[in-house]
């Protein structure tokens, strides 16, 4: 990839829902082009720090800084120079539709909310070149080979293998040249072999230059260690809301789950084959077939010294999930 990895630095960092923290007592140090992992069992808060990081949830207390970019202040820049692999609720994969219509619609994303001007001024032939040069260099990334699939671009997601699905999510991810790109749940469902493969992809992606951020349960011994712990709930005496229902003092949607990037970071959304989007924060209708077409070019979301292990302390599944609900849009 052609990007420069974004530094990742953190002090004190944490976040806190009504019934507890889901993480807390965060500090961070890697360099550009760094694998970070974020290791720690279900409901230990590890999804929440990597929204957090990548300025989709507002910390409690604490900052942080990606690539230059301070947290809580710069959320919105934070955002634009990030992207999202697989979050379960927030960046999934739509089963009903095939890698082509994937590949397609975050190729209007780019276009339409972050492209710039001149880009979109563009002959029309000149913007079908550049959005297929981004889609094969993120596929190639990716190690997706579309060929291969079963009915090649026409395959459905759900008759992916979870690799496969895998590797398409961070083929979208990358279309953005992002400086830092997050992945929850690496090891989640896979075989050993499986496993491997698909750290290997996440080592290779950092080596290219990209900053790599990466949630899971058993971290590789050569990433930068952060990790995450469940601890008792913390009772605060405040009833907990699910991310669906959450809300914010002034009426939006916080800043999480199907919203979490309601500032149009051009993180995929999960929409139907005819439906609303997720992830953007933008309605939008979407009713593809076929392969992907690179006439919807766009420019994306663009987007340390490593040190030894991270530790801090995660809290209880409720605040996790009621963080997701109290953060607030940025």
């Amino acid at each position: 990839m052609e990007t420069h990895g974004a530094a990742v630095t953190a002090e004190n960092f944490g976040l806190k829902g009504p019934r507890g923290w889901a993480f807390r007592g965060m500090d961070v140090k890697a360099a550009p082009g760094s694998l970070i992992a974020v290791e720690g069992p279900s409901a230990s808060g590890r999804t929440c720090l990597l929204l957090a990081l990548t300025g989709r949830m507002k910390p409690s207390e604490g900052h942080a800084e990606i690539g230059g970019l301070r947290l809580p202040g710069k959320m919105s820049a934070v955002r634009q120079v990030t992207a999202l692999g697989p979050v379960q609720g927030v960046s999934e994969l739509d089963p009903s539709l095939t890698v082509a219509e994937h590949l397609r619609e975050r190729a209007m994303l780019e276009r339409r909310y972050e492209g710039s001007l001149r880009a979109l001024l563009r002959p029309r032939r000149e913007q079908r070149a550049a959005a297929l040069s981004r889609v094969e260099e993120a596929l190639k990334a990716a190690g997706l080979v579309v060929e291969t699939l079963p009915k090649g671009d026409r395959t459905s997601v759900r008759d992916l293998e979870r690799l496969e699905a895998l590797r398409l999510s961070i083929a979208l991810a990358l279309i953005g040249r992002p400086r830092l790109l997050a992945v929850d749940d690496v090891d989640l469902k896979l075989s050993e072999a499986d496993r491997a493969e698909a750290w290997a992809l996440l080592r290779g992606i950092a080596a290219q230059g990209t900053t790599v951020l990466a949630a899971c349960s058993h971290a590789p011994g050569d990433a930068v260690l952060i990790r995450t712990e469940t601890k008792p709930a913390e009772a605060t005496g405040e009833a907990g809301t699910t991310p669906e229902d959450a809300r914010t003092a002034d009426g939006d949607t916080a800043a999480t789950g199907a919203d979490a990037d309601l500032e149009t970071t051009g993180t995929t959304g999960t929409t139907g084959a005819t439906g609303t989007t997720g992830a953007t924060g933008a309605t939008r209708t979407t009713k593809s077939t076929g392969t992907a077409d690179p006439t919807e070019a766009a420019e994306d979301t663009k987007n340390a010294e490593t040190t030894g292990t991270v530790e801090g302390t995660g809290d209880t599944k409720e605040g996790a999930d009621d963080a997701l609900a109290e953060t607030g849009r940025a």
